[in-house]
């Protein structure tokens, strides 16, 4: 860590030099991002998780360009062209773009034009057209002619070939170009030849064209997918006139025959090498701009899918709901264990709604069922009816669950380990079933792009996506706590501190020495050192444990100030977190420190107000519309009730009780101009929509919200 680059970060992010140093310090330290913003945040001034990882990402940035100006300065002082002015040039450059312009002209290239023309002898002719003073060209160019170069038209276009690798080597050349792309460039597709009916979901980008700078990442990713599908040709280019003029005015010197020479040299740079470098820059930015924003609706997607609402500890019944192969139905126990599996086939085409609904009050009855969880696949709406209508003789509610990923699960070698004997119908309806119990710690288990919440998954940066959803589910286990006698392994990993390998070891202590009583007691666990429990035990519960303050999100570093608040006031600590007017009246000033501030403190005054509570709240059921189960049962006007399934840049999907989503496009969300979709609606959220489009050929809806 330097000071150049805390100062780089401060400049790039606006956040305070101290505030930055003091969080670089403690990531070398090896505390987690979770941890820093939950526990530490007096040290770093109450920076939250985004701008802890915006630091790291910075401080990656700068590392890496420092690392690649260690391998440019080497490769110049190889060829004994470094000088100090070129050194010091190079070791002051904090833009990477700035610095490959800097190191072009070095950089070792292939066989060229330009130096084929240099082999030839033709570098001086270049130099005395490029100084513009020459008219007698013919003359000029007869004294360079050898037994390589025969004529003097090849004398001329190889001093040209020179020229115009030179205007490409220039930096304000490349940076007049790049100026021109940044303001005016446009981004045009057009269909490849005799691929119209092939590539036909691509046929609103057969003739398009749009500015780059204000194409939304959704179109630019789908312009590029039909690139790469071989369907669409795609340029992005700025005005080629205007650019040329700008150059001309920086190179042209006067109207001379050499002018014209270096006139037609620059012509030929732009289009042969200065235009496509650039484009391909700008291909990539563009790329890198759509890609960050794609991930950016993906990861708070998730983040919202993890934490949604569960339902708990009880007995359900779930159901994986099918036609010909009829409905999956599990029951599992409070702790999510299967207890039995069945099938049975209410739908077409065997129709046996008697044996199906006897089936069900069986096990309800013999496993005491408290909830009934059914997948949102097909046949969901059906089978929510069917299961709504059947009498149990108590009141069982009936809640729809998002199953995208379930498949995913059930294929894994996760499902294979936890049900060998069983086959994938089994596994994933298991699946279901704990998805309502708690969607958190069974959608941990899936590959998080396998869930199916984002937009153009899999064409965005795949080391970036999986980065940042890594990142939000590391983020939502640590914000929820974790119940350490009853999570996975898959969930453990993602406790801040931890990792596969003492996940692992976690759950191995717990079969071979039962339950954890206390935290203290994790130090136990192999290859638990002090640095992994000081960064994992404040994110693990323990219900009934004997210190209350185990089953809360007080860090044990603090419980002995916890235990000096209780004494100050004659009480021990399950007092201290029943007696709420204790908690009301204590000075939180009194118990200031070098080490532990306000933040801390009332962090810890409003854990002990709702000890253990889980943040996400609780499950709701939820019932479609009567009577609507194809989009031939739709009407223009009709207001129906929905659940939000995905949200994209461009709107919202609804599942509205027929076979595929509707979509609430951004424009008909509110009352008001949306900017972003996110900022209104939220995943899974229960909405009313009106019909306001109907096609059924291409099987789309699109519904509005607006005055609903």
């Amino acid at each position: 860590m330097t000071t150049q680059y805390i100062t780089l970060i401060t400049a790039e992010l606006g956040i305070p030099t101290n505030k930055i140093k003091s969080t670089l310090s403690l990531l070398e330290d090896g505390a987690t991002i979770p941890f820093i913003a939950r526990y530490r945040k007096e040290v770093t001034g109450s920076l939250d998780e985004v701008q802890i990882a915006d630091i790291q990402k910075e401080y990656k940035k700068l590392t890496d360009l420092d690392k690649r100006r260690e391998t440019i300065l080497a490769a110049i002082e190889e060829q004994g062209k470094l000088t100090l002015e070129l050194k010091k040039r190079i070791e002051t450059c904090w833009n990477p773009t700035e610095l490959e312009d800097i190191y072009l002209p070095y950089k070792q290239k292939r066989k060229t034009r330009a130096s084929v023309a240099k082999e030839k002898g033709l570098e001086p002719l270049a130099q005395r057209l490029f100084e513009q003073k020459d008219e007698q060209l013919q003359h000029l160019a007869e004294s360079y002619l050898n037994d390589k170069v025969s004529s003097t038209e090849e004398a001329l276009q190889g001093a040209r070939d020179i020229i115009a690798e030179w205007i490409n080597e220039d930096e304000k050349a490349r940076g007049k170009v790049r100026y021109a792309f940044k303001k005016e460039a446009v981004i045009a597709s057009k269909v490849a030849r005799n691929k119209e009916e092939e590539g036909s979901k691509f046929k609103d980008y057969f003739d398009f064209q749009e500015a780059l700078k204000t194409c939304p990442s959704h179109r630019l990713l789908a312009i590029r997918r039909g690139e790469d599908e071989g369907f669409l040709r795609v340029s992005i280019s700025p005005d080629e006139e205007m650019t040329l003029y700008h150059l001309e005015k920086y190179f042209i010197k006067n109207n001379s025959a050499a002018a014209l020479q270096v006139k037609e040299a620059l012509k030929d740079a732009y289009k042969r090498l200065l235009s496509p470098s650039i484009e391909t820059e700008y291909r990539n930015l563009s790329k890198e701009k759509a890609d960050a924003e794609a991930i950016d609706v993906f990861v708070e997607n998730l983040r919202q899918l993890l934490l949604s609402a569960p339902l708990g500890q009880k007995r359900v019944l779930a159901v994986d709901p099918g036609y010909r192969t009829g409905c999956k139905v599990v029951c599992l126990d409070e702790s999510g264990t299967l207890l039995a599996n069945s099938t049975i086939y209410p739908h077409p085409p065997q129709n046996d709604q008697y044996g199906a609904m006897q089936e069900l009050t069986h096990l309800v009855d013999k496993f005491d069922i408290e909830a009934i969880s059914v997948g949102n696949g097909t046949a969901s709406k059906e089978t929510m009816q069917f299961c709504n209508g059947v009498d149990f003789g108590t009141k069982i509610q009936v809640f729809m669950v998002n199953e995208a990923g379930a498949s995913i699960y059930s294929a894994s070698a996760i499902a294979r380990e936890e049900f060998p004997d069983h086959d994938v119908t089994v596994r994933g309806a298991v699946s279901i079933g704990r998805r309502l119990m708690d969607p958190l710690a069974e959608l941990v288990k899936i590959d998080a792009k396998s869930i199916g919440v984002g937009q153009y998954q899999h064409d965005v940066n795949q080391t970036k996506l999986k980065e940042s959803l890594d990142r939000v589910v590391e983020s939502c286990v640590n914000s929820v706590g974790i119940n350490l006698n009853t999570a996975s392994k898959h969930l453990l990993t993602y406790v801040s501190g931890l990792g596969p390998t003492l996940a692992q070891n976690i759950v191995n202590y717990r079969k071979e020495n039962g339950l954890f009583e206390s935290r203290a007691q994790l130090k136990k666990v192999p290859r638990m050192g002090a640095k992994a429990f000081e960064q994992s035990a404040g994110f693990l519960r323990i219900r009934d444990a004997k210190n209350p303050l185990d089953n809360t999100a007080v860090h044990p570093e603090r419980y002995a100030l916890v235990k000096q608040m209780a004494s100050d006031y004659s009480k021990n600590i399950s007092d201290l977190l029943k007696d709420k007017s204790i908690q009301k009246s204590i000075n939180l000033k009194k118990y200031v420190s070098e080490e532990v501030g306000l933040p801390t403190l009332n962090d810890i005054i409003n854990e002990l107000d709702k000890p253990g509570l889980d943040p996400r709240g609780k499950a709701q059921p939820f019932e479609f519309a009567k009577g609507i189960n194809t989009i031939n049962d739709l009407n223009i006007g009709m207001v129906v009730p929905g659940i939000i399934t995905n949200i994209t840049n461009f709107g919202a999907f609804v599942d509205i009780g027929i076979k595929g989503d509707g979509l609430v496009h951004i424009s008909q969300l509110a009352n008001k101009f949306v900017k972003n979709p996110a900022d209104v609606v939220s995943l899974n959220q229960k909405v009313m929509v009106k019909i306001v489009d109907i096609d059924v050929p291409r099987k789309r809806v699109n519904l509005s919200m607006k005055e609903v």
